[in-house]
């Protein structure tokens, strides 16, 4: 849904200016948020699968376990958050509410004496997520112009990204500064995630709700789903079976460790793929906005499936290397395009609830796809894991196809309205 309130009027001045420069306030500031949230989790995401499998001897299938409950917890609470910022028309206290409890969570870490604790605290970190994740997404698209979609999902991505290396970053030079002590190091995480707590509490602003808007009283009726549309359900499709093919990271981390990486120097893994995911994703998100977004997504599928095929085959850290950074690339050629499909397909006031589903959908995906990890990698080893993963992004391309053509459809129709 199009209107001038999201636009801005024609003839601006600002239009001639780079994309990144034309992109509204809110939009870096929700991008330092999810940045400073990040530094704080990837110092402990980080170092959290060495901690459970050396500190406390939890095996590589209890790691899949626990990041698949994690991430499937947050994708079913997204549901309601989601819709629940449709019915209430906001979105910011949502999005803030869950920042909150997350940052409250980050002292269980340190204080945390069993692996139960780490699980409690890894999955009510996780509601918290689940929480502000689709009413975020939503007041995203809500705030930025509907032909800079692509950009604005890039830029908070890559501020998002920035967070994800920094994090893990702090985290070696706090292991080589404090003796690999983990628990000085989860100490120190806290901090930033009341940092951002702050910042969403009192430099964001939710932009005032557009004349005429429908109201929508039960977001997840029926009737209401079948609002969002083709297009939308096509683009669920292709990203559920695209996710079983991307496992946790933490699958990453174990593969280096197993293959000689030093203790301290394990996060230097997150720092290099989320260097480049950081590095890649606005350029990708402000290159949708121009090119045929079907053939960028199919470009990421087959960037992981050479990253999936280092990983299972390379015999030295190099080769492991090279797949890790083949893995972050990937992530910037899709995460923020799947998210900008999202909201150009569906109307204005049910976008919660759309960013909800489709994480929901994802995230159940991403359950599957760590528990199976996990085993492969308990009975078969880390080689059966990844060619796993490689054999379902093969599967996942097959999904371009119909949705490029609801791709070209829908542009097809929006030029015989214009």
């Amino acid at each position: 849904m199009t209107d001038r309130s999201e636009t801005g009027e024609a003839g601006d001045p600002t239009a001639a200016r780079p994309g990144w420069l034309r992109l509204p306030a809110g939009i870096w500031a929700l991008g330092l948020v999810s940045m400073l949230m990040d530094v704080s989790s990837e110092m402990i995401h980080a170092l959290l699968p060495v901690y459970l499998v050396v500190g406390l001897g939890a095996s590589a299938l209890t790691v899949g376990v626990i990041e698949g409950i994690a991430e499937a917890t947050a994708a079913v609470t997204k549901v309601f958050s989601g819709a629940l910022s449709d019915r209430i028309g906001r979105r910011k206290g949502l999005a803030a509410l869950g920042y909150g409890l997350a940052a409250l969570t980050k002292p269980v870490f340190p204080l945390a004496p069993t692996v139960g604790w780490l699980v409690a605290a890894r999955f009510v970190d996780r509601v918290g997520k689940g929480i502000r994740g689709a009413p975020r997404d939503a007041l995203v698209a809500d705030i930025a112009p509907p032909g800079l979609r692509g950009a604005a999902f890039g830029l908070r991505q890559t501020l998002d990204t920035v967070g994800a290396f920094l994090g893990p970053l702090l985290a070696v030079a706090l292991m080589w500064a404090f003796a690999d002590d983990f628990t000085t190091v989860f100490w120190v995480a806290v901090l930033p995630a009341f940092g951002a707590l702050a910042l969403i509490l009192f430099a964001v602003h939710e932009p005032p709700r557009p004349v005429g808007l429908r109201r929508v009283r039960n977001p997840l009726a029926r009737s209401e789903l079948r609002l969002l549309g083709g297009l939308y359900w096509a683009v669920v499709a292709v990203a559920a079976a695209f996710t079983l093919a991307r496992f946790s990271e933490a699958f990453l981390i174990l593969r280096a460790e197993g293959a000689g990486l030093p203790l301290m120097l394990v996060p230097l893994v997150l720092v290099a793929m989320n260097l480049v995911y950081a590095l890649t994703a606005y350029p990708v998100g402000a290159l949708s906005d121009r090119a045929p977004r079907g053939v960028i997504l199919g470009a990421g599928m087959t960037v992981l499936i050479l990253a999936d095929l280092c990983l299972a085959l390379a015999q030295g850290l190099w080769g492991i290397g090279a797949g890790v950074l083949l893995w972050g690339l990937h992530m910037g050629l899709t995460q923020g395009l799947l998210a900008a499909l999202v909201a150009d397909a569906v109307p204005a006031e049910l976008r919660g609830t759309a960013f909800g589903v489709f994480n929901l959908v994802t995230g159940v995906a991403m359950l599957a796809a760590s528990v199976m990890a996990g085993a492969l990698w308990e009975v078969f080893g880390p080689q059966a894991t990844f060619l796993a993963g490689a054999g379902f992004a093969a599967l996942s391309l097959l999904g371009i196809l119909p949705l490029d053509r609801a791709l070209h459809r829908r542009s097809a129709a929006m030029g015989r309205e214009a």
